[in-house]
């Protein structure tokens, strides 16, 4: 036994534990664990993950300051304008928010626990998935008054697609209002999850003074100036038999999932401790149980026995199975699983997570699935099969780097120097062909426009969109050839305006965010013939073509294609000119006359013509098909489409009220209503032009709490008032209306 552990046991004998002993051995702990080569039994990958301000980050720090990593404590509002450790980027530590996922990795009673800390705002979604993706268990924090809200109900879709186990943590029971009973009632109602309380809190708001473990059956109170210090004691006696009564509660639950421990509880056999914990550990990776504990991380009260939980019963990576695809040709993807043994017994495979550039270059954070890598070996990306020479390895603790030799299977790490995207699989054997399942990236859901405030800082901006797009798969730019304008994409306003921020801030480069235009589109409403002779002819090679036919409405639910049919017979229009009347058709579908936007939902049906032996070519074709179209405009009845989003909002039910009337404001029309204990829950289409502002609108009608998605649905019809401006707006920008608007005829 080391020194260290003597100490440690002769400590623990104590019932508290004062705060320099224990911070001088939990650093002299992590300081030779950090040189230990861990066996797999020793290794937990977690994630910390939740609904906004439920509490993540604050969870986060006091695991670091009790494990010895950090020397104190800061709060993400901090008054020293400090800010949490994991909070590392200026712009979350002046909002009080996380932006990005951080990693950190500590030590805990000498088990290896790599921790990512990731954000709770819906806006910040793939920094929860990808994270999710990499980790083999995960703690989901919960509010004790907010309880199961929008966003931990995406966390645990998240959860869900990735196979993850977890405990379920209700933190704030110092809040005012904190009920964790109703917590638990929303797990089970809300989420189908068969959970049950490992421990009760003593006492609620400001009577809560620590908690009682129902395995153990003891109290537990927090104590010394952080709540370093443990004090076991006997359960308070008006607290006997309601602790008896979720014990009780506790072993039916797992009962019913485990079948080891049913046995012993049918049998009315005494059931221990031990039985207890491993039918948690048995049916909480098999993700048919969640274990729930309590406590107030911001009071410094039941981490420690978090702590616990975690390597009690979430999963070492040995007991995860991870697989890789191995790909032949002209066969179906074959699935290798992957031996996660901590020697180079087998060849090294690992996943690229997340990107980020750092001080020295794209800092790349993988996750090691098999095998060991060491410094100076080779890489080969297994999709551009590029080779990379390692020169340097990592372990990240937030934005601080730590040199490391080797890395082993099941540990994350960091590499300088690798161009890959995220999602790629590396491995060190080139001829090993595996690629490991990559990244679900949900869509972006709002657009703004979005230019330099300075032309003379447009090679500073380029620079800074390549980098963020790269990094982040949510933030898409590109330019609107409609529009003539650069847009850019995100999961939210608020998404998009950090960006142009760390814009200003990181390449000195300030931006106009704006509302971007619509694309509409333009259709006809009924059928239109056409006969149009294009003739030319003065002196030499003339043109000389004529095309006959229909233009009319597609079905609405093709209302964003064209259609070219030839319906042609005999030699009036040669075969060899049919490419030319189809690209002159496309040609003016690119704009059109009406309002300046694209023409859709048209078929063009080609029935008859005229040619001319010497003067027709393909482009008197070309020219004849434009002049067609431009006298359907004359003679036929246009009108515009707009896109239409599916738009669905979830909000608490005193709310309701407010967010049906704006959602008619919008001109949306609500196609599903729905409720769940306390929450509302509507679904509506709403056209896209009145989306725009609405996230603020919401937010601030709801006091923060509702939240909304949006996805297109579908191109309909748009008001005849908005139609009206759009024409009229197009005429006067075409000069058509150069003083006064001019009414239609």
């Amino acid at each position: 036994m080391t020194i260290v552990s003597v100490l440690r046991l002769s400590v623990i004998k104590k019932n508290i534990i004062t705060s320099n002993v224990i911070h001088k051995l939990q650093k002299c702990m992590c300081s030779q664990a950090n040189v230990d080569h861990k066996p797999l039994e020793k290794i937990r990958n977690i994630g910390i993950s939740a609904h906004i301000d439920s509490g993540k980050t604050t969870l986060t720090e006091r695991i670091l300051f009790y494990t010895g990593r950090i020397e104190e404590m800061h709060e993400v509002k901090g008054k020293d304008n400090v800010g949490a450790v994991m909070d590392s980027m200026e712009l979350e530590r002046q909002r009080g928010i996380t932006i990005q996922s951080a990693a950190t990795y500590t030590i805990w009673k000498e088990h290896n626990i790599n921790i990512i800390d990731t954000p709770g705002h819906v806006d910040f979604t793939v920094e929860v998935e990808r994270a999710l993706r990499v980790l083999d268990g995960a703690v989901l924090v919960l509010c004790a008054v907010g309880g199961v809200q929008s966003q931990t109900l995406t966390v645990n879709r998240q959860m869900k697609r990735y196979n993850v186990p977890c405990l379920a943590f209700i933190n704030k029971l110092d809040r005012l209002g904190a009920n964790p009973k109703r917590v638990v009632s929303q797990l089970r109602s809300k989420m189908n999850h068969n959970a049950a309380f490992l421990q009760l809190p003593i006492g609620l708001e400001r009577e809560n003074k620590g908690v009682v473990d129902l395995i153990s059956q003891k109290a537990i109170y927090f104590q010394g100036d952080f709540g370093e210090s443990l004090f076991y004691d006997e359960i308070p006696n008006h607290m006997r038999t309601e602790c008896a009564d979720y014990r009780h509660e506790l072993i039916e639950n797992l009962s019913n999932v485990d079948d080891t421990l049913a046995d012993l509880f049918l049998e009315e056999k005494s059931i221990s401790e031990g039985d207890i914990k491993n039918a948690i550990r048995r049916t909480c990776i098999k993700r048919t149980f969640t274990p729930v504990l309590v406590g107030t991380a911001l009071k410094n009260r039941g981490v420690q026995p978090l702590l616990d939980a975690v390597l009690d019963y979430l999963p070492n990576p040995g007991e995860v199975e991870n697989f890789a695809l191995k790909e032949k040709e002209g066969q179906e993807p074959q699935k290798v699983i992957l031996n996660p043994a901590r020697d180079d017994s087998y060849p090294f495979v690992a996943l690229a997570f997340k990107l980020e550039a750092g001080r020295f270059g794209q800092l790349t954070y993988m996750r090691c699935y098999q095998g060991v890598l060491k410094k100076g070996d080779n890489l080969y990306n297994v999709r551009t099969m590029r080779k990379v020479r390692i020169a340097r390895l990592v372990r990240m603790h937030s934005n601080n780097m730590e040199d490391v030799n080797e890395v082993f299977s099941g540990d994350i790490f960091a590499l300088f120097g690798v161009d890959c995207a995220s999602g790629d699989t590396f491995v060190t054997d080139k001829n090993l062909q595996l690629a490991m399942e990559s990244i679900f990236v949900p869509e972006p859901v709002v657009s703004m426009s979005i230019v330099p405030a300075n032309n003379k800082d447009r090679d500073n901006f380029s620079k800074a969109v390549a980098r963020f797009t790269k990094e982040d798969p949510t933030f898409h730019f590109y330019y609107d050839s409609d529009n003539k304008e650069t847009i850019v994409s995100g999961m939210g306003e608020l998404h998009l305006e950090i960006y142009a921020q760390r814009m200003e801030r990181e390449y000195n480069c300030p931006v106009i965010l704006g509302k971007p235009k619509v694309s509409f589109r333009e259709t006809l409403i009924q059928p239109c013939p056409f006969d149009y002779l294009h003739k030319k002819q003065s002196g030499g090679q003339g043109q000389y073509a004529r095309v006959t036919g229909i233009l009319e409405p597609l079905p609405p639910n093709k209302n964003t294609s064209l259609e070219f049919v030839d319906e042609t017979v005999g030699t009036n229009v040669p075969k060899q000119f049919i490419p030319g009347i189809k690209k002159g058709f496309l040609a003016m579908a690119e704009k059109g006359l009406l309002t300046g936007h694209k023409l859709t939902g048209l078929k063009f049906r080609l029935q008859d013509g005229m040619h001319h032996i010497v003067d027709s070519s393909e482009l008197a074709f070309f020219l004849a098909t434009q002049g067609a179209i431009r006298e359907v405009f004359e003679d036929g009845i246009w009108q515009v489409l707009e896109p239409v989003m599916s738009v669905e909002v979830t909000v608490p039910d005193e709310f309701q009220g407010a967010v049906m009337v704006q959602l008619n404001k919008r001109h949306g029309i609500i196609t599903g209503t729905e409720g769940t204990e306390g929450w509302f829950t509507v679904h509506a289409e709403v056209p896209l032009n009145d989306m725009f502002g609405y996230a603020g609108e919401l937010r601030s009608s709801t006091q923060g709490k509702g939240e909304f998605s949006m996805e297109y649905s579908r191109y309909s019809p748009c008001l005849p008032e908005t139609q009206e401006k759009l024409i009229t707006e197009y005429q006067r920008s075409m000069g058509i209306l150069p003083n006064k608007e001019k009414k239609k005829n």
